[in-house]
């Protein structure tokens, strides 16, 4: 067999090729792959000139649109290394990661500049500062590290080579794209992606049965594309010929879901708080040309999947994954076992965050012993993962704690194992509650409680309990106009968990803090001291 490598310089290549007709959609304009192929060439000519060296890390401050996909592009094919930030950092891990990454460009939309530009003096390593031109109007510094993207793309010639011919075996194994974790336990951590695991991982969701994209999918992501490399959907579109829809930096309900109607999208991914978001307008919009909903980052409410189901045919299928795990690790939905199930028992597999694509291997352990535990989907333990696309080590950082002596990757969640390999997150371990010796999970109490129509989010926490070591609290957000008490709540969900689960105390709040990916922010919850007296309700 010919020894060729798997690079992402193929993705391009491909797309130039075969589906230059196909189109990216994104703000203000529609523009085709052959386009954004001719941009990606002059990009590729502009970070010579630059004299960014090979290996080293580009860095992007960006939304979902179609220059931040050349640079998606252009920066590994190029064989330096695509570091994609979250724009929603606190400025004290924003320099962190530039600085811990040494960053030598930041690439950086107009209308974030005021987010990272007061930290520039503190990132010594950053040469250049290269602006991604929209209709903000934020004032641009007068600084001679400061660039215009348009400018420095349209003064380069376009690169006239094949750059798959420009790597060799070994160089598969090359970095092609650098993210960090939230740093919700400490430091956020880098996690170094190949060109090899980043292809591999891109024709995962390419697998039929999973996602399945194909040449006729028009796919959206709603993910921002600083999150896990927009969980592998822009390579995966572009590699099998699907056109691309960009949403920008709007989430704006209306925008996202006249997007999806208008362009006719059959694939989008987005949290759940970005889900639960579009639900009072669904009505209002045709969303017939929606096959697939992947929903990831946490867990999918069933009630939440049922409430899309219901409207528009399509329930929200969960995905589970990781930063580490480039991020997807198994995909829900039924199969053919399924059919022919009671319908409430589909839901209730559909709940379940699936089985783990091809190539990616799961296994539960006992927490204390670290011995293996039987697939019967009952048993629970940590849930480990080994495969190509799976991390085997941080960036510059020792964490041997978050790998076995064997080299899976120790995930810090808790699930069961089905006899068919379908996995159900129990809780993320430092989420669960031990209450007078005995586990709580958060997850599914905030399943039971989202059940309830009136509830728009809930999340439910530890509080240190004299008595019982620990005892639930439900923050809840409840629909305008709602006339819902805690006492309802409690109600509502007392024929579904223990009597001695039920929490303690029930929060009423507007909104609930969210992580920079968009997820509930428990880690925000746990550090409040005081509650509004006008939001709280003792149960």
């Amino acid at each position: 067999m010919q020894p060729r490598p798997l690079t992402l310089a193929h993705v391009l290549e491909r797309a130039e090729r075969l589906y230059a007709h196909k189109q990216v959609v994104t703000v203000g304009e529609r523009v085709t792959y052959a386009e954004v192929a001719e941009q990606t060439r002059r990009l590729a000519t502009a970070l010579d000139t630059l004299g960014v060296p090979a290996g080293a890390r580009v860095a992007t401050f960006a939304t979902n649109t179609r220059r931040h996909l050349e640079l998606y592009l252009a920066v590994p094919i190029t064989k330096r290394v695509l570091h994609s930030i979250n724009i929603r950092l606190s400025a004290e891990h924003l320099e962190y990661i530039v600085n811990h990454a040494e960053d030598d460009v930041v690439f950086v939309d107009r209308a974030l500049l005021p987010r990272i530009w007061p930290s520039a003096g503190r990132m010594p390593e950053v040469r250049h500062w290269v602006v991604l031109p929209d209709d903000s109007g934020e004032p641009i510094p007068d600084d001679p590290r400061v660039l215009h993207y348009d400018d420095l793309v349209a003064a380069a010639e376009p690169f006239a080579g094949s750059f798959e011919d420009s790597f060799t075996l070994a160089d598969e194994n090359l970095a092609s794209g650098l993210c960090y974790t939230s740093g919700t336990t400490g430091p956020p951590k880098g996690v170094l992606y190949s060109h090899r695991s980043t292809i591999l991982h891109c024709l995962g969701t390419l697998a039929a049965g999973f996602i399945g994209l194909c040449e006729s999918d028009v796919v959206m992501p709603i993910v921002p594309m600083f999150h896990a490399n927009a969980w592998g959907l822009p390579y995966g579109a572009m590699m099998t010929g699907a056109s691309l829809v960009l949403p920008g930096p709007s989430s704006d309900p209306t925008h996202l879901l006249t997007l999806m109607e208008t362009e006719r999208v059959t694939v989008a991914g987005a949290v759940p708080t970005v889900w639960t978001s579009l639900v009072p307008q669904l009505a209002f919009h045709d969303l017939g040309a929606t096959r697939f909903l992947l929903g990831g980052g946490s867990v999918i409410a069933p009630a939440l999947s049922e409430t899309y189901r219901a409207a528009i045919g399509v329930p929200i299928t969960h995905s589970w994954g990781m930063t580490e795990i480039s991020p997807v690790g198994t995909i829900g939905g039924t199969r053919t076992q399924h059919h022919g199930t009671t319908a409430a028992e589909q839901t209730a597999v559909r709940a379940a965050q699936g089985q783990p694509l091809p190539l990616v291997t799961l296994r539960i352990a006992d927490v204390e012993t670290g011995q293996e535990l039987p697939r019967d989907g009952t048993a629970i333990g940590e849930l480990q993962v080994a495969g190509p696309w799976v991390a085997g080590g941080y960036y510059q950082v020792d964490a041997v704690d978050s790998f076995t002596d064997d080299g899976w990757l120790r995930t810090g969640d808790l699930a069961t194992i089905a006899p068919d390999g379908y996995i159900r997150l129990v809780d993320r371990m430092k989420d669960l509650i031990k209450s007078g010796g005995e586990w709580i999970s958060s997850v599914e109490l905030e399943s039971a409680i989202t059940s309830h129509p009136d509830v728009v989010e809930v999340a439910v926490i530890a509080r240190p309990d004299p008595k019982w070591g620990e005892r639930p609290v439900a923050y809840v957000v409840l629909r305008d106009g709602s006339a819902t008490t805690g006492d309802d709540l409690l109600a509502h969900i007392t024929p579904a968990v223990a009597k001695w689960w039920l929490p303690d105390e029930v929060v009423f709040r507007s909104a609930l803090p969210k992580t920079g990916t968009g997820k509930l922010s428990k880690s925000s919850l746990r550090d409040l001291t005081q509650v509004p007296q006008a939001e709280q309700l003792q149960t």
